[in-house]
């Protein structure tokens, strides 16, 4: 009996990783994976069929989205913010590498993970020489994520067909959602930066170590971005840029995010 109790507690105890001592200076590897579906099913580019609340049908061609100002919190309550310069992602569907955000951060037991959808008003309004890789407007990386016109990042674009949206002079029914804003320069515009906090408690806080590679795998469930406080109909809006309607699909797309596991 007490040979049973010894283990009962040894396994206990095991669930409940000990905080380790760590230098503030040390960093260590973490990476966030940004794992894209529609609704139950896995997203493939151009002939996945999909259905939206609505019942109406589409195929996604194109997906990508800005991630940035990644933090983690302890459970006191510690949170480590991570350099913005090493802090912008874009995830595109199309690239299975660009899925990962890879930062570093110091050792710890981290419950919870923030991160912004989008580029904040401050990395926007920049010199263009301190806007780099993934947010050089003139290279090629940003596929198009910028609005020459507008002066601003587009931070959810997706693009594909419907056969509910009118047809365009080709022909075709496409559906194109670019939606950005940062909150204007000199004046109040639209703004849909979005800052996500996500619950790491409940499948597996983050035990990041130098000696391992910790993964928060979250499910990032994007015909979300397409139904929830605003069902979105191809046929009337199959086209959203830069309108006030732009604000209707970020409220949707921040739900997109969803915990799946981490592994330590």
């Amino acid at each position: 009996m007490f040979l049973l109790s010894g283990i009962i507690l040894l396994t206990a105890c095991s669930k409940t990783p000990v905080e380790p001592n760590y230098d503030q200076h040390a960093l260590a590897p973490l990476s966030v994976e940004f794992d894209n579906i529609v609704g139950g099913q896995k997203l493939v580019l151009n002939t996945g069929t999909y259905t939206n609340a609505l019942g109406q049908p589409y195929t996604i061609q194109l997906l990508q989205y800005f991630i940035s100002n990644i933090q983690v919190k302890k459970a006191d309550g510690t949170t480590y913010a991570v350099n913005p310069d090493s802090s912008y992602f874009l995830i595109r569907q199309d690239d299975p590498a660009s899925k990962f955000a890879r930062v570093k951060v110091p050792e710890g037991n981290y419950t919870s993970l923030t991160f912004t959808v989008g580029v904040d008003s401050l990395r926007s309004t920049m010199d263009i020489s301190k806007r780099t890789g993934v947010l050089d407007p003139g290279a090629g990386g940003h596929d198009g994520m910028y609005w020459g016109w507008n002066s601003g990042y587009i931070f959810f674009k997706m693009e594909g067909t419907a056969p509910d949206a009118p047809a365009d002079p080709t022909g075709q029914h496409k559906f194109r959602y670019h939606i950005g804003g940062f909150g204007g320069y000199n004046a109040p515009t639209i703004n849909n930066i979005k800052v996500i906090t996500v619950d790491l408690t409940a499948r597996g806080m983050a035990q990041v170590r130098k000696d391992r590679a910790a993964n928060i795998h979250l499910m990032v469930d994007v015909s979300k971005a397409l139904n929830g406080t605003t069902n979105v109909n191809f046929a009337t809006n199959p086209q959203v840029m830069f309108s006030d309607y732009s604000m209707n699909i970020a409220n949707n797309y921040a739900t997109m995010f969803v915990h799946d596991h981490t592994e330590n």
